[in-house]
């Protein structure tokens, strides 16, 4: 499938580049890093070295606990004393009972069958498809190493997280994470359901909400601190995550009972207004699941009633993560869309549905006119959602004009990393050079970050008048460059990628 799709696209990107050439005299950098790119398609190792050095902007799509590596569970539950079932490898509190199958997890240090049966519970590792299927086996790899993914580890996570992510040359971070340890869904279930919004909002602010919403930023202030400190930053041995800028968002699971995902919603809600690194609130777990399918539409209808009460808090939403067959063909029609002009969502994650949705085109279009980005998960798609003689819609969102950026998603439970993301989804799709390129840069012309945009058209990447005449190469900027990027987080970030882009592109 590879050549098929491959050959095709490298004749026509080196036409293009000829063309180039021959209308503008000498190739331009970025022409002859195109050539070189088409030049080593067929070549796994140097396309790998190629793609690893690519500077690759911000991962929009990362859940927090998902891309911590299974060795890095195991050393927390050592240290939290946490037990391990031998019968599920599943973690679980002291104490811990050998004659009950349940030995110390700090076992596995001393017993190398042990430790390789975590790490595979907690991962994708040796998956066995006659286990059953591989889906349930990554979503439950998740409850099993739950005990030992808390908040006393979280500024660990983040440091594994950011360090691996600078190794891979990207520059951003949106990550997804229970923000409030899980005491929302206990105070939702504690209140109950009403139908009416409102009361039910100012009931759990009035009974602990709010309290949860000054803790968790307190937590997010001891957990950066403590992953500053692990980069060892502001020191001259700091390690490059320190300069990788994060924001977080917060999660709602979409499959517990109305009353708990409301009352995960206000707390969201809330914390994005009263802490700027705190950029979103977006709907977590199986789109699958019964309860998911069957309350997608009064979750749109909250997510509404939120965006009205806090217009500034943006929203990134799990939509048509779903393939035919996972789901009835009705629950494919509908959840992209709904999400879009009822959710108010300005990204969608995974989207792979999109082509099952009633008028699909029309919807691609309104994708396209209103700038939706879709965070593109190659792994993710490729382990959990594809399905055979279903293609998946990437060539459609790009051939419709629909924006697009790669993502990480669960890089630690699914054995992979930001680069091998981007290797999958060039050897899957063919991807070019100039669309990967495309890519990166709209990773972060649709990221949640304050302030105004380098580019004045972000379609044909035209630079803001302020910067227009100022090359990325060069060691300095214009007064009015200078301000543009001084006064915006975005445009700033923007313009760093555009001098790694410029560096990475002079070596070819």
């Amino acid at each position: 499938m590879k050549r098929l799709i491959a050959g095709p696209l490298a004749l026509l990107a080196l036409a293009g580049a000829a063309l180039g050439w021959a209308q503008g005299g000498a190739a331009t950098p970025e022409q002859r890093t195109a050539r070189y790119f088409e030049s080593i398609r067929q070549q796994p190792a140097p396309q790998l070295l190629f793609l690893r050095q690519m500077p690759k902007g911000g991962d929009l799509h990362n859940h927090l606990s998902g891309s911590v590596y299974a060795e890095s569970y195991i050393e927390y539950a050592a240290k939290d004393g946490l037990c391990v079932d031998l019968a599920t490898t599943t973690l679980s509190r002291p104490p811990c009972d050998d004659s009950q199958g349940r030995p110390p997890a700090s076992r596995a240090f001393s017993d190398g069958k042990l430790y390789g049966q975590m790490v595979d519970a907690f991962s994708i590792r040796n998956f066995q498809p006659g286990q059953g299927s591989l889906a349930e086996h990554f979503f439950a790899a998740f409850l099993k190493f739950d005990a030992a993914a808390t908040q006393t580890y979280r500024g660990d996570m983040l440091a594994e997280v950011v360090a691996g992510a600078a190794e891979d040359q990207m520059m951003y971070l949106e990550l997804i994470a229970a923000l409030d340890e899980g005491k929302s869904l206990k105070l939702g279930a504690k209140q109950g359901w009403d139908p009416d919004f409102e009361t039910m909002r100012q009931r759990f602010l009035a009974n602990g909400g709010s309290e949860l919403v000054e803790t968790a930023r307190q937590n997010l202030d001891r957990q950066e601190a403590r992953m500053r400190e692990l980069l060892r930053c502001g020191t001259p041995e700091a390690d490059a995550g320190c300069s990788v800028t994060v924001r977080h968002i917060a999660e709602v699971h979409r499959a517990f009972p109305p009353e708990q995902v409301f009352a995960e919603m206000v707390f969201g809600f809330e914390l994005a207004q009263a802490d700027s690194r705190v950029v979103s609130v977006n709907p977590v777990m199986a789109e699958a699941a019964y309860v998911s399918r069957r309350d997608f539409d009064l979750h749109m209808r909250m997510f509404d009633f939120f965006h009205r009460l806090y217009p500034k808090v943006k929203l990134t939403l799990h939509a048509g993560e779903l393939v035919s067959g996972l789901a009835p063909p009705s629950d494919l029609r509908w959840h992209i869309r709904r999400s879009i002009e009822l959710g108010h969502a300005q990204r969608i994650g995974h989207g792979t549905a999109v082509l099952m949705e009633k008028d699909a085109a029309g919807l691609l279009r309104e994708m396209a006119q209103k700038k939706i980005l879709v965070e593109f998960c190659p792994t993710s798609y490729a382990l959990l959602l594809s399905a055979p003689g279903v293609p998946h819609p990437l060539r459609a969102y790009l051939k419709h004009g629909v924006p697009v950026a790669l993502a990480t998603d669960d890089i630690g439970v699914a054995r992979s990393d930001t680069t091998i993301e981007f290797v999958r989804a060039v050897q899957t799709f063919g991807l070019t050079y100039g669309e990967l390129k495309r890519m990166v840069r709209n990773s972060l012309e649709y990221a949640f970050l304050d302030g105004e945009s380098l580019w004045a058209d972000a379609d044909k990447f035209r630079r803001n008048a302020a910067c227009a005449g100022d090359r990325p190469a060069a060691a300095a900027v214009s007064a009015g460059c200078q301000k543009l990027l001084t006064s915006s987080a975005r445009a700033r970030l923007q313009w760093e990628l555009e001098r790694s882009l410029a560096q990475f592109e002079s070596q070819h």
